[in-house]
């Protein structure tokens, strides 16, 4: 089992998760063409994926959906609120809507959906396993929930998101609507109750920690890095970060 990102942040977002032979796409926030060269430098091709997986229907996730889909006839797994508020999801070539709570299976990947809090319709982020190794997804969620602690718990990989720093955000330029967006139980995870979440799992399997969906403007890998390498008592190098403009290169789960 593997997993890379393509890119991570506010200006796009999407990650491949492969097993065997069967490789996802979660989210597409980019151009076809641009998804396409992000692909390329992974050596994969738009014909080696098996679909995409949506999380919410906000742009920097679902932006390049449809076009992506379209060309390469790729079904697209989603939830219910998702797709209602999809205004263009009559385009999209193949849906097939999922349950937050209810497991599924494509090829060799075993999917689990998980509701977050978030300001979208139904939004859910997502558990992949390949029935031995388990890889947790977690960004766009404004706080922790008792169900989203126990679904990641034990996981061998886990991408967390790190959205800000509360100081950046409150001593930046964004409006203050968008700062209490942000900062609201419906929002993102700042450095700090990404840390105290994670300090709330079983880590004890985990190979690989990724910070995610990084503010470019309220946030540094350092400071991500800082805050979560307490938690792991590890040193801030052994924890990745998932950049806006390359992501990160594949990491294999042994």
């Amino acid at each position: 089992m593997r997993f890379a990102s393509l890119g991570s942040g506010s200006r796009g977002n999407a990650l491949v998760v492969e097993v065997g032979q069967t490789r996802l796409l979660l989210d597409c926030g980019f151009s076809t063409r641009e998804t396409v060269a992000r692909l390329a430098r992974l050596e994969l091709q738009p014909e080696d994926l098996a679909g995409i997986l949506l999380t919410h229907e906000h742009t920097d996730h679902i932006g390049g959906v449809v076009r992506l889909a379209s060309k390469y006839h790729l079904p697209v797994w989603l939830t219910h609120g998702t797709l209602t508020n999809y205004s263009q999801a009559k385009s999209l070539p193949e849906i097939r809507l999922i349950d937050g709570h209810s497991a599924f299976q494509v090829g060799e990947i075993d999917v689990q959906p998980f509701p977050v809090p978030h300001d979208a319709r139904e939004p859910v982020q997502y558990v992949f396993s390949s029935g031995h190794r388990q890889l947790g997804v977690l960004t766009d969620v404004g706080n922790s929930t008792p169900h989203i602690e126990s679904v990641l718990s034990g996981c061998d990989a886990l991408v967390l998101e790190c959205n800000h720093d509360p100081d950046m955000l409150r001593d930046g330029a964004y409006p203050q609507s968008l700062k209490q967006r942000v900062a609201g139980r419906l929002g993102h995870l700042d450095n700090g109750a990404a840390a105290r979440l994670l300090a709330s799992l079983d880590n004890s399997r985990l190979q690989h920690l990724i910070a995610a969906h990084l503010s470019e403007k309220n946030n540094t890998p350092e400071l991500a890095r800082a805050a979560l390498s307490v938690i792991l008592n590890c040193e801030p190098g052994w924890i990745g970060v998932a950049s806006q403009a390359g992501g990160f290169g594949w990491r294999q789960i042994f």
